[in-house]
């Protein structure tokens, strides 16, 4: 028979395994509530952008939206600057390469022209026979280099004459031209290319005022002959 202290009620005792089930049981019943719930992400605002409805995300978003789109206009315009730019420099090689040929053509021109006199002086030793010797292969020897550099002679006797290549140092009549034609070459003409660095001085021939063409006359010489020989056969009888 046990004592009892009077004034300590005595409490009753607990078995040690029935203590430690506890916390075990604790857990297992918070384990199921905390997979049920899952891992916690961001809470998304209103409009989905991850914002939380937060007014300083908000503004950087549409600051940053600003900026993209001023980046973008910005982008644009250079890149139009640069293909006028492009353009312009192509342009200018073009413009830069059409005057370099200019001056070229223009400094040959000037050079051969110097060089006419020369070249007359030569055509008319080789139409005397006086080309001859060294003198000879120098002379052709100049022709060939005025004709590597594109210098080309003109004018011929017999051909039409035209007065943007021909000048006109004497005239006459002929009746065997039927139009105004070159019948005497003074002095050859010379062109580079299309371009006439010295006209054809020539000798001009125009028809004959009131002749009539060579072809026109002859049908009436022969109808002429005709009616002489009709008119003499009945003498003949």
């Amino acid at each position: 028979m046990t004592e009892e202290t009077p004034g300590f009620p005595q409490e009753p005792e607990v078995p040690a395994e029935a203590g430690q089930e506890q916390p075990d049981d604790a857990a297992e019943a918070a384990g199921p509530a905390s997979s049920e719930a899952g891992p916690a992400g961001p809470r998304q605002g209103p409009d989905g952008d991850g914002t939380d409805g937060d007014p300083n995300r908000i503004a950087e978003g549409a600051a940053l939206t600003a900026q993209l789109d001023q980046t973008r206009t910005a982008l644009s315009e250079r890149t139009q600057d640069l293909q006028r730019l492009q353009a312009e420099f192509k342009n200018y090689r073009r413009r830069v390469e059409r005057d370099r040929v200019a001056v070229k053509e223009v400094a040959v021109a000037n050079l051969l022209t110097e060089l006419l006199p020369v070249l007359d002086d030569i055509g008319r030793a080789r139409d005397h026979g006086e080309l001859v010797g060294g003198f000879k292969s120098v002379a052709e020897s100049l022709e060939m280099v005025a004709a590597k550099l594109g210098l080309m002679q003109f004018g011929k006797e017999g051909e039409p004459f035209d007065p943007t290549v021909h000048e006109a140092l004497m005239h006459s009549y002929s009746p065997d031209v039927t139009e105004t034609t070159c019948v005497q070459i003074l002095q050859p003409g010379y062109r580079i290319g299309e371009r006439t660095i010295r006209p054809a001085r020539v000798g001009v021939a125009e028809p004959q005022p009131g002749a009539q063409p060579a072809q026109s006359a002859s049908p009436q010489g022969d109808e002429g002959e005709q009616a002489d020989d009709d008119s003499g056969d009945p003498d003949e009888g």
